[in-house]
């Protein structure tokens, strides 16, 4: 399916699979199940927000494909990179858990919190629906991730508002000034700025650095895509941007733990 998408609407498609597999999954588990088990377990997640009081704040992706690239690693150990991200300065891990078109899975997730209990966790997936939310904190997420271009204002407002009720922050992306306009607008406490465009899906830290001049100093942002080296961190840094989030730049590399340190200075 990855190979499928190199033209069209690419988060229109993801997301309309993200709706037939929450359809899929209440075919078992309705909401009102997953937040009866909710209730029972009453998981606490971390502040995310606190995620970012080092130096070089990545959060550092667990990422097996992607619609752009294809298979990036997908032979990898999930527990094993995970590892070798925290033991090399990650202040936060982002995992992918979306199957389709990123090749990710919840039990992932799952199984990197039961073995990483300190660490700062984003659920990288395509929430679109109320269920993903509950699902995503019984699996141990800290943080999930809320796409304005995707979502629109009225459903990432009421998503949002739906995470803070369970205590699971949320990572509201943008693209453009209008829909940043629409993450501070609805509280976002925490904005990633992708630096990819979404038509062409080419990518220009343009974005980030024009987008930045925008974001009040009461919220952090996330500077997101083509960051590859730790120039770019500390021109975006510089920017006033408070964490970074990489994946595939990381996960190419065959140790992207290495990779990580080097991306942050380290390793110089």
């Amino acid at each position: 399916m990855i190979n499928q998408i190199a033209e069209g609407n690419i988060l229109a498609k993801i997301a309309e699979t993200a709706r037939k597999r929450v359809s899929d999954a209440q075919l078992t588990r309705s909401l009102g199940y997953l937040q009866d088990e909710w209730r029972a377990i009453a998981p606490k997640p971390k502040d995310f927000t606190k995620a970012f009081l080092k130096e070089w704040n990545v959060i550092a992706e667990v990422k097996k494909a992607s619609p752009s690239m294809g298979d990036i690693a997908h032979d990898i150990d999930h527990l094993l990179v995970a590892q070798d991200y925290l033991n090399n300065g990650a202040a936060a891990l982002s995992i992918l858990t979306e199957p389709f078109f990123f090749k990710g899975k919840l039990e992932y997730l799952q199984d990197i919190r039961k073995s990483f209990r300190e660490a700062y966790i984003l659920q990288k997936d395509f929430i679109v629906d109320v269920y993903q939310i509950y699902e995503a904190a019984l699996i141990g997420a800290d943080s999930i991730l809320l796409i304005v271009a995707m979502l629109g204002a009225r459903q990432t407002r009421e998503l949002l508002e739906e995470s803070r009720k369970i205590g699971i922050s949320a990572l509201v992306e943008v693209h453009d000034k209008n829909e940043l306009d629409i993450a501070i607008d609805i509280g976002a406490t925490i904005i990633g700025v992708n630096n990819r465009n979404l038509k062409d899906m080419s990518i220009s830290l343009k974005t980030s650095r024009e987008l930045i001049k925008h974001i009040p100093s009461r919220i952090i942002p996330i500077a997101e895509s083509g960051l590859t080296s730790h120039d770019d961190l500390v021109e975006l840094k510089t920017l006033g941007y408070q964490g970074f989030l990489v994946g595939t730049q990381l996960m190419k590399n065959s140790e992207p733990g290495r990779a990580l340190k080097e991306l942050i200075g380290h390793g110089r």
